[in-house]
């Protein structure tokens, strides 16, 4: 109710500002002020140019030095990852450029070029010589990005599942994660959401009478071999979800009645990535903020906050619904040797069943 007083109050408020305007602008009519431009406008007008130009430009460099983190992005954890990266540094880049050049002369041409009394503008017709730069430079440009990112793109997508890809089903729900691996048989046995049965425990769906699903392996918690490829079937139980790997550059949506893939090879642990520097300061920072806002907790009789350690994380990156904000699954990417020894510690799909 406070809120909807609130905007009530600022509609108000703004309408009787456009009545003042209004009447200030009838009470001028019969003033000496005139709607044609002036030589002193026109020169006020092109310095204002001029001077939003250098703010703009200012703006731009303290945000690079003070806000920026160059490069625009590290800490790719996928085979991957680097050509992604770079593909998307060098669009950066032509974009930092061509906005630099073109804003400079937009300003610089309207302050040169302001209205002086007694100067005529020159009129062209058309100029085939200035149309023919600004057509086949962007052209030859974007030709150039779009080729390198579908060569890129084939790279990440065409995934060929051979005989050491450990396939892995991710399966979205509102408003979490399960994983599946295929066990032994490194294959998934047949699902179907209208085969989920809670009674028996089988939240997934998948077909019990299926021999390849016996040996299935369902989880809340993902664990990946580092250097070994992994090819993600991904399935949605209810809405549109999207499963986004920030450090893994992987992102696919999970779509209600079909299967979706992507594929990528982990080349970074966990641990390996806790020890970068960047990472350290990182969670430093985030740690001390996490102690001050403990402080206050504490001093109001709750519960202080966890220290936080990194940890890679699978994001829903759709907008799925209230608890979207909290769809996440902790991603470990460890040594072969590790990975196995956590798989025999799991339960097989017909061993969970009740």
């Amino acid at each position: 109710m406070t809120a909807l007083l609130t905007i009530i109050i600022v509609l108000f408020v703004a309408v009787a500002i456009w009545q003042l305007v209004k009447i200030f602008d009838l009470a001028q009519v019969d003033s000496q002020s005139s709607p044609v431009a002036t030589d002193k406008d026109n020169k006020l007008n092109g310095y204002l140019m001029m001077g939003f130009l250098a703010f703009i430009y200012i703006i731009t460099i303290l945000s690079f030095w003070y806000l920026g983190d160059l490069p625009l992005v590290s800490n790719s954890a996928s085979e991957h990852g680097p050509g992604l990266d770079n593909l998307m540094i060098i669009s950066m880049v032509i974009i930092f450029i061509v906005q630099t050049i073109t804003q400079f002369i937009l300003h610089y041409f309207a302050f040169k070029y302001r209205g002086e009394k007694g100067k005529k503008a020159v009129f062209y017709a058309d100029n085939n010589t200035l149309e023919f730069i600004w057509t086949i430079i962007p052209t030859i440009v974007l030709a150039g990005l779009i080729i390198y990112g579908l060569f890129t793109w084939n790279d990440i997508m065409n995934v060929e599942e051979e005989e050491d890809t450990l396939v892995v089903e991710l399966y979205a729900q509102q408003f979490n994660w399960k994983a599946r691996y295929g066990g032994e048989d490194n294959v998934l046995g047949k699902a179907n959401v209208r085969l989920i049965d809670l009674d028996k425990a089988n939240i997934l769906g998948v077909a019990e009478d299926d021999p390849n699903a016996q040996d299935d392996v369902i989880v809340t918690e993902l664990h990946l071999p580092v250097g070994r490829p992994v090819l993600f079937k991904m399935r949605s139980q209810d809405v549109l979800h999207s499963a986004y790997m920030p450090h893994f550059r992987a992102q696919m949506n999970c779509v209600p009645g079909m299967v979706t893939q992507f594929g990528f090879t982990p080349t970074v642990t966990t641990e390996e990535m806790r020890q970068k520097q960047d990472i350290i300061e990182k969670v430093q920072n985030i740690n001390q903020i996490r102690t001050e806002k403990s402080k206050e907790l504490t001093a109001n009789g709750e519960e202080a906050l966890e220290p936080y350690e990194f940890d890679y994380l699978l994001l829903c990156n759709k907008i799925c619904g209230k608890s979207h904000y909290n769809m996440q699954m902790k991603i470990i990417v460890e040594t072969q040797e590790e990975y196995d020894a956590w798989m025999a510690e799991q339960t097989t799909f017909a061993k969970s069943l009740n």
